[in-house]
């Protein structure tokens, strides 16, 4: 346990502050600070640690895809044992610096100490131990010490892809992580905004990954630049870990007008440019009047792009509710609650919209966008019912239909492996990831359908245990029981 009367002494909540929105919206660098090494930083740091009890029930590691041993490292922070609170982190998540900024910590939501205070701020301790971990130089690669004869092709190398690579390269496997884009990654580099997640801090970790004996090759687009039939003759196993990539679409009249696009054809450019590659001919909000439809995070992520891009206003419409500011009598204690969530995009601009249902776009007489048809709607018996006189038109030179995901891209490596779909979209997969086809596994949201990144490792580690069975006959890899029941049997 951390601090014995942690509870009755530290009773508030706290967190470092932001960099201030005036300043933070001129740059791409990232909005929250991790001053590793700053003394008065790791004293509240402690303190906070140090509101974890070690419960005897810990419910946030139910909620945790991951099992994260979350009062374990609490405690280790609060003692200041850095080396070990990096062990321990790291025993069940591979990048807990990717998740300490990305996760939406269920965890926290299931902290015992949530019942009657603010929880522990367990995913900002986490990431405070993964920074003062690298600071302190103790993030070192860990190299198999014997190699087995045994090939695995991974591709795609999103969280789930990189997570499975990194657990059989540890196994001494020779692992290959095959990326289309020009460096690895996948929409964890590409689609999250820089100033969310730096392409610096994926690029400390890939280091570490290449250090173990992980080999990347990138620019090749695996269905066509090689085969999937070519993948299943070099390599012993292959992972398929390409994600949920094909956009859902908004099929109302002027959805071909130009300056319509998918989510993804926005914050791709854009995070290019944020890093000094710029892409020719991108979209770009400046001096636009922005509209984003679709009200979850990766709307969010195009609301704070928009306004680093200099937008002249911008959006976000939502189809559902304003949620409760409070947790909802029916979603109690620990679940995961909706309710109202304000993020650090919507902190800098832009107005957000709720129970609005898009009708339509109007163009120009060049065939671009220029409005948004959308009325207002209630919910009556599960429909979305329109609200007689309130139909408007929103100015709308850039619309970005951020409405989330259908399944993984379909063709190409998909039939050359013999993948089928299931009901939802996605690539059928058995419990331990296995397919139909011999060697061949699948993991991440191309099989789950479109998850969250803690998700997506877990499943990585999870699909890795089972590759491993499947190489060698059996696994000392460990897996989340929560992600699948792997190999367990194995």
């Amino acid at each position: 346990m951390a601090d014995p009367r942690g509870f009755l002494t530290t009773r508030v909540r706290e967190l470092p502050p932001d960099r201030p929105v005036a300043v933070r919206i001129l740059d791409w660098d990232e909005v929250h600070r991790h001053p590793v090494g700053d003394a008065a930083f790791l004293e509240t740091l402690r303190r906070q640690a140090g509101r974890c009890m070690d419960c005897g029930v810990p419910f946030c590691h139910h909620a945790c895809p991951l099992g994260n041993v979350v009062p374990e490292w609490n405690d280790l922070a609060w003692r200041g044992q850095w080396q070990d609170a990096s062990d321990r982190l790291h025993l069940t998540n591979n990048f807990p610096e990717v998740t300490g900024r990305l996760c939406p910590a269920p965890c926290e939501s299931a902290c015992v100490l949530g019942i009657h205070e603010p929880p522990v701020t367990i995913r900002h301790v986490e990431l405070s131990i993964a920074e003062e971990a690298f600071d302190r130089g103790l993030v070192v690669p860990q190299v198999a010490g014997r190699m087995t004869e045994c090939t695995v092709a991974v591709v795609g190398s999103g969280p789930a892809g990189l997570a499975a690579a990194q657990q059989l390269t540890r196994a001494g496997h020779h692992v290959t992580v095959f990326e289309r884009a020009d460096a690895p990654g996948g929409l964890l580099r590409f689609g999250i905004p820089e100033y969310k997640l730096p392409a610096a801090v994926i690029e400390r970790r890939l280091d570490v990954m290449r250090a173990e004996g992980t080999v990347f090759r990138c620019g090749v687009d695996v269905g066509r630049d090689v085969t999937g039939v070519e993948l299943r003759r070099r390599f012993d196993a292959v992972l398929v870990a390409t994600g949920s990539t094909v956009p859902r679409d908004l099929p109302v009249p002027g959805r071909d007008l130009t300056g319509v696009m998918p989510a993804m054809d926005y914050l791709v450019p854009a995070n290019h440019a944020a890093v000094g590659s710029p892409v020719a001919e991108a979209p770009v909000a400046t001096g636009l009047d922005v509209v984003v439809v679709g009200g979850g995070d990766t709307g969010a992520d195009c609301v704070g792009t928009a306004v680093r891009q200099g937008a002249r206003s911008v959006v976000q419409l939502e189809i559902l509710a304003q949620p409760p500011g409070e947790r909802p009598a029916d979603q109690p204690w620990p679940t995961y609650p909706t309710v109202f969530r304000v993020s650090t995009s919507h902190e800098e601009g832009g107005e957000r919209r709720f129970a609005v249902s898009t009708l339509g776009l109007d163009g120009d007489d060049e065939g671009r966008v220029a409005g948004v048809r959308v009325v207002d709607v209630e919910r009556v018996d599960g429909r979305f019912v329109p609200v007689d006189g309130t139909e408007q038109v929103l100015p709308a030179q850039l619309v970005v239909l951020a409405l989330g995901f259908t399944g993984p891209e379909p063709g190409g490596l998909a039939e050359q492996l013999g993948l089928a779909v299931d009901a939802r979209g996605a690539f059928a997969r058995a419990d331990d990831f296995s397919t139909t086809t011999s060697g061949v596994f699948v993991a991440g949201d191309c099989g789950r359908g479109q998850s969250l990144v803690v998700w997506a490792i877990a499943e990585g580690r999870a699909a890795a245990a089972a590759v491993d069975a499947h190489l060698v006959g059996r696994t000392t890899l460990p897996a989340p029981v929560r992600a699948s029941s792997v190999a367990m049997r194995a």
